[in-house]
């Protein structure tokens, strides 16, 4: 949670498996006039560089959530600069710059990472609400309970955690599905939205 944020919520979305819900995630973006925050691995900004552009193109804000996307804990401090610097250059060849938001992979973090992550110029930025879209219908999810989690921690300065790909047990795009709906329920809440670097600007 940001303190002193206004009644705004930040939509944020990780991208390191698939692109299954990002046509539909823009989609509802753009219809709704709001923007959210991209997280992307390396890999996928790679995989997928049509895709940085489009999410540029849309007026979002990218972030860098390392190149391969390990535990960040048990890694040494030339690993981690490498994960961070593998991820930018795979970003910007996509023509986006993640700086200087970067999300740890599994929110996995300590005191060392942190500092190594600050000293290579990125802000580490956590989440308020996961909304578990990413267990998938499998997972005893569905759309209305992603929502639900989102409206019951609704809060000035709220960081909503979702993803781009789909479940890899049952091809579910729980957040992409809920996620019209979750924005109008927000805006009724008398809640706007804003990107991360706003928040934290």
């Amino acid at each position: 949670m940001i303190p002193g944020a206004g009644a705004v919520v930040a939509l944020t979305f990780d991208a390191g498996a698939n692109s299954a819900g990002l046509a539909p995630i823009l989609q509802t973006l753009a219809a709704t006039g709001v923007r959210g925050t991209f997280f992307l691995t390396g890999n996928w900004a790679a995989a997928n560089p049509s895709g940085v552009a489009q999410i540029v193109a849309g007026g979002h804000r990218l972030g860098n959530h390392s190149m391969t996307h390990p535990g960040f804990t048990g890694l040494p401090d030339a690993a981690i600069v490498q994960e961070l610097s593998g991820a930018e250059q795979a970003i910007r060849a996509g023509g986006g710059d993640p700086r200087p938001l970067f999300r740890f992979p599994f929110g996995e973090r300590d005191a060392r990472t942190i500092a190594t992550v600050n000293a290579n110029g990125y802000l580490p930025v956590r989440w308020t609400v996961d909304t578990l879209g990413w267990k998938g219908s499998s997972g005893g999810i569905t759309a209305q309970i992603v929502a639900d989690r989102v409206l019951a921690r609704l809060q000035p300065g709220e960081i909503v955690l979702m993803h781009i790909g789909s479940n890899p047990d049952d091809g579910t795009t729980l957040d992409a599905d809920a996620l019209p709906g979750m924005i109008a329920r927000i805006r009724a809440a008398g809640y706007g939205f804003t990107t991360l670097d706003a928040l934290l600007g």
